[in-house]
């Protein structure tokens, strides 16, 4: 994983709302999506969705390390599933642009605030070094690191991390690209 000096890092964090809203722009601007890019986008959107969704269940965020669920094959599952989701939204839309900007948002913004988010795991649980040891950071093992039942799947927890805002999100961003299609 790239370090990033925490200052950097600081800063750039405090650009992930406002590079969310350019996004969006972007989105609703430059998107010429057809029956065949929804058809091949948005199943990866809807697997990066449930991804995150899988995630924000299993996460008990400040009071317990997430090592089970999704937690078990990669350390930043929510943020793995949102770049499937944008690279699904990506495909559906058929805009390059959107994929440039996403591509430097979640270099330039998302790393960044990663990094940030370990370094306050590191201080936060003392065993989150073995843990970081064995399981990589975004992209996922194929096997398990704990082979016991730990961080399961809530309701109650999805609810409290209030990922279902996430895809109210998705929904309203499907209706916009079939509408745009239609019209």
């Amino acid at each position: 994983m790239l370090e990033f000096p925490k200052p950097y890092a600081d800063r750039v964090a405090k650009l992930r709302v406002p590079s969310g809203f350019l996004i969006v722009v972007v989105f609703a601007g430059f998107s010429h999506p057809t029956a065949q890019s929804l058809a091949m986008g948005l199943p990866l959107s809807v697997l990066g969705l449930g991804l995150r969704a899988w995630a924000a269940g299993s996460l008990v965020k400040n009071r317990e390390l997430a090592v089970g669920g999704p937690y078990a094959y990669a350390r930043n599952p929510l943020y793995l599933g949102t770049l499937l989701v944008a690279a699904g939204l990506v495909i559906a839309c058929r805009s390059v642009g959107l994929g440039v900007l996403f591509a430097a948002v979640f270099l330039l913004v998302y790393l960044p605030v990663i990094q940030l988010e370990e370094q306050h795991l590191r201080r936060l649980f003392p065993d989150y070094a073995a843990y970081a040891a064995h399981v990589p950071a975004l992209w996922p093992r194929f096997s398990r690191f704990s082979q016991e039942n730990s961080n399961p799947f809530r309701v109650s927890q999805y609810l409290i991390n209030k990922e279902y805002q996430a895809g109210m999100g998705f929904v309203v961003g499907v209706l916009f690209l079939v509408w745009k299609m239609l019209g």
